[in-house]
């Protein structure tokens, strides 16, 4: 949909896309882009928080096909895999492996070299403000922006502990301001879910029907499933971290929509909140083609 009195976009404007942040909810803005870009939008700039620095930094570099051949090719076990644990870190995971995948699939570029201007926004914890990153190695303020507390580690950056953006700016609208675009499309996390409020999204297995690989699939299926008892099989509550992850959503939208009253763009997409959990990257597939649905439904009512 468009904001509210917002102008029309034209064929070929310069446009300034937000990313939000929503967990594994942030693979469905590959597709939303891929749409975007189909209906010839001239994207000349993006801010992004939490996973939607991690697609934005990969489009802005020129490489949003190879992350997404690179989700679509990785298995649920792969996945799991690089999620290395904390002991004795102020999180479960550091995600160094991550990060060191994501630049084999990505590269290595510095922010100030990039052929559309990028901004990923984290949080200073100790500041309580919001951080601007917009020199630098790209993936450095990547793995900032998705330091989710709890779930990854803070990432020490210029002397500060970063966290995950999406704590003060899961719709960094304010962000793109600096670029010189003058429309903005924004893609919110936070959509009105698919199933009645309170249910728990399906689980999904990738395309081989594997399952997570022995003791770290079970303990992930404790800590993130639901299940308690290790079976591999959901329990009928909602696990611990899963509570967290909901709490923190809860949170974000209420002030995405602030964010969105205050600076309305001139075209909002928005993805179900209950599209997936929030640690499911490996459904990938299924949430790039909900994102390109979403984003083609929205272009057609706004007239695109």
């Amino acid at each position: 949909m468009a904001g509210t009195g917002a102008a029309t976009i034209t064929s070929g404007e310069p446009v300034a896309l937000v990313l939000g942040a929503g967990g594994a909810r942030g693979l469905a803005q590959i597709g939303v882009i891929e749409a975007l870009q189909a209906r010839g939008m001239n994207i000349v700039a993006i801010a992004g928080a939490s996973s939607g620095a991690l697609v934005g930094g990969a489009c802005a570099a020129g490489k949003l096909v190879e992350l997404r051949d690179w989700m679509l090719g990785t298995s649920r076990s792969s996945m799991l895999r690089l999620l290395d644990p904390g002991f004795g870190r102020p999180a479960l995971f550091t995600g160094d492996r991550l990060v060191r995948a994501l630049r084999e699939v990505v590269g290595e570029p510095r922010i100030e070299d990039l052929p559309v201007d990028f901004t990923a926004v984290a949080v200073d914890l100790v500041r309580q403000r919001e951080v601007w990153l917009r020199r630098g190695d790209l993936w450095d303020a990547v793995r900032a922006s998705f330091a989710i507390p709890g779930v990854f580690t803070p990432f020490l950056l210029h002397g500060r502990e970063l966290v995950d953006g999406g704590l003060l700016a899961p719709l960094p609208i304010t962000a793109t301001r600096l670029s010189g675009a003058h429309r903005l499309v924004a893609v919110d996390m936070h959509g009105w879910p698919h199933a009645p409020p309170g249910e728990v999204a399906d689980d999904c297995e990738d395309a081989g029907g594997e399952s997570a690989p022995g003791v770290i699939g079970r303990w992930i299926g404790r800590h993130f499933g639901g299940d308690a008892d290790g079976d591999g099989k959901p329990d009928h509550h909602i696990g611990l971290t899963e509570t967290m992850a909901r709490a923190l959503d809860t949170m974000q939208a209420q002030i995405a929509r602030v964010q969105m009253a205050l600076d309305p763009p001139e075209l909002l997409i928005r993805i179900p909140r209950d599209a997936c959990q929030f640690y499911e990257f490996w459904r990938g597939g299924e949430l790039i083609e909900i994102g390109r649905m979403q984003a083609e439904k929205a272009l057609d009512a706004a007239g695109y």
